[in-house]
């Protein structure tokens, strides 16, 4: 008995270490290919990643820098998230045509809508090139000179590898600097705007259900990518034709049942797996919390005056939601951590490694490894936490010091470059500044920076603020900056930067506004920045050595991935129910009937259209629906996280069965510490996207590009 409850445990052991990860398609050969057949899959690596065949990476491109899409036809048409889309969708919505409330769908190719400056990016070949980014690094004396050096080696690689002229090199760093691989790129830049339903179909549930389980979002948009005659990547024109793929997905929709076999491709933006112990609790119990306040005092006032006003509405959608994903995904990861001990999980994999490296007679090389970790992130961690204070109040989320920055980095570079770089910089400003005002509300702003500027001033620590901020009237400060600054409109800015460098800098230096982000940066620059980056580059060194530590010392068999950095990446699991706390569970799958037990007619977040309601009365789903059930999303044990939003989910036979958008709230911890017992990505099904596209708005010329793989009929 007690042999067959060893034997129990080890295969529990074993089924979940064949979960999580995020692999690189090129190296799935070996250990990654037995275990996803062992898990279900029946293609093959080779059909995963080929850099001489057509096959699935071919039809996963890169979505506009920082989300992922999948071609779905032989005519270009890609598939990503609507909240990938949200932005083009904001920009061709006014209050007259808004697409953001109504949606919308292009039912011929001549009314799909241009985007300017959107590319998406796709993988030709990966090839290793660690050898020639570190050749000469070794023998230098100083980490600073090391990273110069491999930048320098990187930029002339970059410069003379092979590729065709259309073509890009870029060469990323992989384990913290122990590998560095070469991914051979086509940027195309002529994408058009195809469909998207109403944000109450594609943003359903909103930032309440944002990292939620049981979800019920639409979350998908539809675009197209063009070329030129040769089909190579062009500029928008009219003249340009429909991009025609080496490789585009089937959609199954023969049906998905618990521990089928799934499997995720995309970018994954970030993450941190191999965080020290140390790293994690400084993270848990200073940043985050830091962070997450500073957020959640900004989404209160924005939500305050959207909720009041369609046009506010509108301007803040596409911010609001970016400022929200962060601030609960946060506050996800910080539970999610404390939940799972992480900390504790990785002081025993330290202990465990420590005596690895003593066994191995490792101890000059690897014996102070974790002492220096310890002492370096108590000496970091106050600067850290000031660079996060400035980075989110200065830089992101109080809109007049956030431009306002952008000036005081233009006075920089007159400084230290000169009248050229000076011009240069000022002329891209002026290019894109517009979009920022248009958007821009100052009465939403001004009650943001109150808020906002009382908590730098009284949270941030005080060792590295100005005198100035000292005991502050911040309803005073508030009221005479937004009052006087000409950094509240358009027109009162580009006034700042009429006349020759002398001049601008005197205007410059004269506005209210300015003059507080230059206090608060001139102190930043000179109290934070140069301690952070000088201990932070210590635990980069630190890091580095500590990852070939792990690779060095761990058995052939340990399932050791890099972490994400937006290159990429295949993941794979099975669906899969889960407990998020006690005597709850969740079932891994959601239907139209959860929509409507949510709906809250005329609300923000639960609206549902009219024609959806009329659609789920008569149970009129078509093809997509089963036993008369609208299937909605799902959810799986992929390693996911941001960048992998629009990643395509694929079954076993490599054919798309739903579009990744989110992660379960207790899982956003998979960043830095994955676990499969709670770490799950959510899925839109194929078959409700198919379902809104067909049946909900009637585009048959969409429906027909695609190739739908039905239930097979029994006779």
């Amino acid at each position: 008995m007690r042999f067959l409850r060893l034997l129990l445990v080890l295969f529990v052991f074993q089924a979940q270490a064949q979960q999580g990860g995020m692999w690189i398609p090129s190296l799935l050969n070996g250990m990654n290919e037995t275990e996803m057949k062992s898990l279900g899959m029946k293609i093959s690596a080779e059909e995963i990643y080929s850099a001489n065949h057509s096959s699935l990476k071919d039809a996963v491109p890169q979505f506009d820098g920082g989300c992922t899409a999948e071609i779905i036809s032989d005519k270009g048409l890609i598939l990503t998230n609507h909240h990938c889309g949200f932005e083009a969708i904001q920009n061709h919505s006014s209050v007259e045509h808004n697409y953001l409330r109504d949606g919308f769908w292009a039912y011929k190719m001549e009314d799909e809508l241009a985007n300017p400056n959107m590319v998406v990016m796709f993988v030709v070949r990966i090839e290793d090139v660690t050898t020639k980014v570190l050749e000469g690094v070794a023998a230098l004396p100083t980490e600073a000179e090391k990273q110069k050096k491999i930048q320098e080696n990187i930029t002339s690689l970059s410069n003379s590898l092979p590729k065709e002229v259309w073509q890009e090199n870029k060469i990323k760093t992989f384990y913290d600097g122990n590998q560095y691989l070469l991914f051979v790129t086509e940027t195309f830049k002529d994408i058009r705007f195809v469909g998207a339903p109403p944000s109450s179909i594609g943003k359903f549930g909103s930032d309440t259900d944002n990292w939620v389980w049981p979800r019920h979002t639409g979350d998908f948009s539809l675009f197209r990518i063009y070329a030129d005659k040769n089909n190579h990547p062009a500029t928008y024109s009219a003249d340009n034709i429909p991009y025609k793929p080496k490789k585009f997905f089937p959609i199954n929709i023969s049906g998905l049942k618990e521990d089928d076999f799934t499997m995720v491709m995309g970018y994954p933006g970030k993450t941190t797996e191999y965080l020290p112990s140390v790293a994690v609790e400084q993270l848990v119990n200073t940043l985050n919390p830091a962070k997450i306040e500073v957020r959640d005092a900004a989404l209160k006032v924005q939500d305050r005056f959207m909720r009041k006003d369609q046009a506010i509405k509108i301007q803040y959608a596409s911010k609001y939601a970016s400022v929200a994903n962060y601030w609960k995904k946060w506050m996800g990861e910080t539970k999610g951590l404390k939940k799972a001990n992480a900390v504790a999980a990785k002081q025993k994999f330290e202990k465990e490694l420590q005596e690895k490296v003593i066994k191995a007679g490792k101890q000059a090389e690897y014996g102070s490894l974790l002492s220096d970790f310890e002492k370096n992130y108590a000496n970091i961690k106050d600067y850290a936490l000031a660079k996060d204070y400035f980075s989110e109040v200065v830089m992101r989320n109080t809109e007049l010091l956030s431009v306002g920055y952008k000036l005081y980095q233009l006075e920089q570079i007159l400084n230290t470059k000169g009248e050229q770089s000076f011009t240069d910089r000022k002329n891209t400003l002026s290019k894109g500044i517009d979009d920022f005002y248009k958007d821009y509300n100052v009465e939403v702003d001004k009650n943001v920076f109150e808020q906002l500027i009382n908590l730098y001033a009284t949270k941030s620590p005080k060792q590295f603020l100005p005198e100035n901020l000292n005991n502050i009237d911040v309803a005073k400060l508030t009221s005479d900056i937004y009052s006087n600054s000409k950094l509240t409109s358009l027109t009162s800015f580009r006034e700042l930067l009429e006349g020759d460098s002398k001049t601008i800098i005197e205007k410059l230096n004269a506005d209210k506004g300015y003059q507080l982000v230059k206090l608060l940066a001139d102190a930043y620059a000179k109290n934070v920045a140069p301690k952070y980056d000088e201990l932070n580059l210590r635990n980069i060194a630190l890091q580095r050595t500590y990852m070939k530590a792990i690779l060095e010392l761990s058995p052939k068999s340990a399932r050791i991935f890099p972490d994400a950095n937006s290159t990429l990446r295949v993941t794979y699991g099975k669906i899969k129910g889960y407990k998020p706390n006690d005597a709850v569970y969740y079932e891994p799958f959601t239907t139209l009937d959860g929509v409507m037990e949510k709906y809250v007619p005329g609300d923000y977040e639960f609206d549902v259209p009219k024609k959806l309601i009329d659609l789920y009365t008569a149970k009129d789903y078509g093809i997509y629906g089963v036993k008369g059930k609208m299937p909605v999303c799902f959810i799986a044990t992929n390693h996911t996280t941001g960048g992998n939003s629009g990643s395509p989910a694929l079954d076993a036979n490599g054919n798309l069965i739903g579009l990744n958008f989110d992660r379960v709230w207790e899982g956003t911890m998979s960043d830095v510490y994955y676990s499969p017992d709670s770490c799950r990505n959510i899925m839109v099904d194929a078959r409700y996207i198919l379902f809104i596209v067909d049946k909900f708005a009637g585009a048959k010329n969409i429906i027909n590009e695609l190739k739908i793989i039905q239930p097979t009929k029994i006779k």
